[in-house]
């Protein structure tokens, strides 16, 4: 199941964003879309996870929970 995750931090990382969310079961991809010229986060990002059980629970605990000082938005990318 692909989730999107939106109002990141601008300094998030992959890496933070991978393991705040392997705390709910196992990630295929973690993607954080960033701006072609400058290199810096745009602030939102992907991740897929092939157990819709495990991404729904990420879903449900981690949406508009505080994560790098700021309130992410979660729920799965169309």
């Amino acid at each position: 199941m692909k989730i999107l995750v939106r109002n990141l931090a601008r300094t998030t990382k992959e890496k933070e964003l991978y393991v705040l969310f392997t705390a709910f079961g196992s990630v295929t991809e973690c993607t954080l879309v960033l701006d072609k010229e400058t290199g810096a986060s745009k602030g939102f990002g992907f991740i897929e996870m092939p157990k819709a059980d495990e991404a729904q629970a990420a879903i449900k605990a981690l949406n508009m929970s505080e994560f790098g000082k700021s309130r992410i938005r979660v729920k799965t990318a169309d």
